[in-house]
């Protein structure tokens, strides 16, 4: 006795098709599936609906829902409209429909294509699962291009409009002043560009009980009810040390518009990843700004030169610079105050945390006060130099700029050749690999395996391919660079003292290596700094 079709009814639309109107909405699918198991007398089990889901995701809730009812054995039959409803990747379309199907014994169907399992598939599939995937990627491509063209003319495409902001009724696409909330950006800009950070900005809203972003959506549109519906009064102006930073740093509010910040991997991987800077689209005046852009970026340049307080009040001014030369660990400050003349120093963060009992690092040891000595002699001997024949120091800075430089360069390129060299040959095996498991030339394990690790190794390759070719563009920045950093230490004429501000904009890191003692029992110690903009100069 036959045993019963017990049919899932498979539905997909992604936004993308969404401009194809009704043919493909979910709605028309739904008809078509139901006519179809009505006329072949299938039992339909259930119906699975992934809406707003692309085909190149395979992640999708009610497709892993539907899946594991397969594995449960309460699905022996899938019903789509076409293939392309199904997925749109041909690798994973042909390992469902050639080997999880038939092994699992159930019964694949694509109607408006007439592909049927139990008659056989016909010899087009894998072609149209092919052409359904470039389908995938010439969207991808054209819907970037239609973004990229909307960010240019400075479109703020976004599904909530900023605080301080709403979104005009009366054009597409644009930003307007909130008057009922525009205060709140102010209060926050007028705290920061007076030397508040942003905990005790965030401690100052929360006393006064300002309404956050999100409660203020909540109390308006109703958006985020499972945040704040039936919470705590205390949860409306819960702001967060991020939410602040973020509309700190943020130019909306100095009437730019900033785009493409991130991307995704690539139109199968839907992976978010942050683009460098220089790739970002700035469009200024876009609209009404609330901030002054005097006042946003002085606040800027608080945020980059803020240091954190001691215990005893004072400015901790080598915050955040210090690095051990050995395992790149930061150095912690500390006092020792039991000898008669209390001192301080700085080691080995993780030397101090872990040395003794694991063996992590060593001490990395230096005095404050000779850290702070060298430190000062040797912008002293900068500030004299530029002073003195700026044109031949810049020369210097450049030739020893460009030698130093330009080993690192030759690595980055070489590697590059290689990881694209590399990724070629990935690409082909990958291609081979496919070719022999349709041809039955290898098994469906050692294909399951091996594509799985030439899928790893390519991502792995396109992300280091990117980070080289970035490396590559910044060194280009040399001569520009050290054009800034002699207007930067040009600021500062024969210093006689250090500050935290001086000290953040002219250098970028101080490396400290391990005291090394002679013969004589004398203490050497070797002290790296890396100035802004051209790195490590004698």
């Amino acid at each position: 006795m036959k045993q019963p079709n017990n049919t899932a009814l498979y539905m997909r639309l992604s936004r993308d098709d969404e401009r194809f109107g009704d043919s493909v909405s979910i709605e028309t699918q739904r008809t078509i599936l139901r006519k179809f198991a009505q006329e072949q007398q299938l039992h339909v089990v259930d119906e699975y609906v992934d809406d707003g889901w692309s085909g190149t995701n395979f992640e999708r809730p009610a497709f892993q829902r539907m899946m594991d009812d397969v594995d449960a054995g309460k699905i022996t039959c899938i019903v789509v409209k076409d293939l392309s409803r199904f997925g749109r990747e041909h690798v994973t379309m042909d390992f469902y429909l050639e080997y999880v199907f038939p092994e699992q014994k159930v019964r694949f169907i694509a109607v408006a294509e007439n592909e049927d399992t139990e008659r056989g598939l016909s010899d087009f599939v894998p072609f149209k699962n092919l052409f359904n995937e470039w389908y995938a990627k010439d969207t991808s491509r054209k819907v970037k291009t239609a973004l990229h063209a909307k960010h240019a003319a400075g479109e703020r495409m976004v599904t909530y409009a900023p605080l301080g902001y709403m979104k005009d009724p009366n054009r597409r696409n644009h930003l307007i002043v909130d008057p009922e909330t525009k205060w709140i950006i102010e209060k926050i800009f007028d705290m920061g560009v007076h030397g508040a950070g942003s905990a005790k900005i965030g401690r100052a809203l929360i006393s006064e009980k300002v309404p956050t972003p999100g409660f203020i959506q909540y109390q308006r549109y109703g958006k985020f009810a499972h945040i704040y519906a039936d919470q705590p009064e205390e949860k409306s102006y819960a702001w967060t040390l991020a939410a602040i930073k973020s509309i700190l740093r943020d130019e909306t509010y100095i009437g730019n518009t900033v785009h493409n910040k991130q991307t995704n991997i690539s139109y199968k991987n839907k992976r978010r990843i942050r683009k460098p800077e220089e790739e970002w689209v700035r469009v200024e005046g876009t609209h009404e700004a609330v901030i002054s852009k005097d006042v946003f970026y002085r606040v800027q340049e608080q945020i980059d030169h803020r240091r954190r307080r001691m215990k005893d009040a004072t400015t901790q001014i080598f915050a955040g610079l210090l690095r051990c030369s050995d395992c790149g660990w930061s150095l912690s400050f500390a006092t020792n105050k039991s000898n008669k003349t209390p001192y301080s120093y700085y080691n080995c963060l993780n030397y101090r945390q872990y040395g003794k009992l694991l063996g992590k690092c060593t001490a990395h040891y230096v005095r404050y006060d000779v850290l702070y000595s060298y430190v000062l002699s040797r912008l002293q001997y900068w500030s004299r130099r530029a002073a003195i024949d700026e044109a031949t120091l810049y020369r210097e800075l450049l030739n020893a700029g460009d030698k130093e430089k330009a080993a690192a360069s030759k690595k980055q390129a070489a590697a590059l050749a290689k990881a694209e060299k590399r990724k070629a040959e990935v690409d082909r095996l990958f291609m081979k690999l496919y070719e022999d498991w349709s041809s039955g030339r290898i098994t469906e394990y050692n294909f399951t395996m091996l594509s799985e690790k030439y899928q790893d190794e390519q991502q792995a390759l396109t992300e280091q391919i990117t980070q080289l070719k970035e490396a590559l563009a910044a060194d280009r920045q040399t001569t520009e660079n050290t054009a800034k950093w002699l207007e930067l230490i040009k600021r500062y004429v024969n210093p006689t003292a250090l500050t935290a501000e001086m000290l953040n904009e002219l250098i970028e890191k101080i490396v400290i290596h391990e005291a090394v003692k002679g013969e004589g029992g004398q203490r050497t110690q070797k002290i790296e700094i890396y100035y802004r903009f051209v790195g490590k100069i004698d």
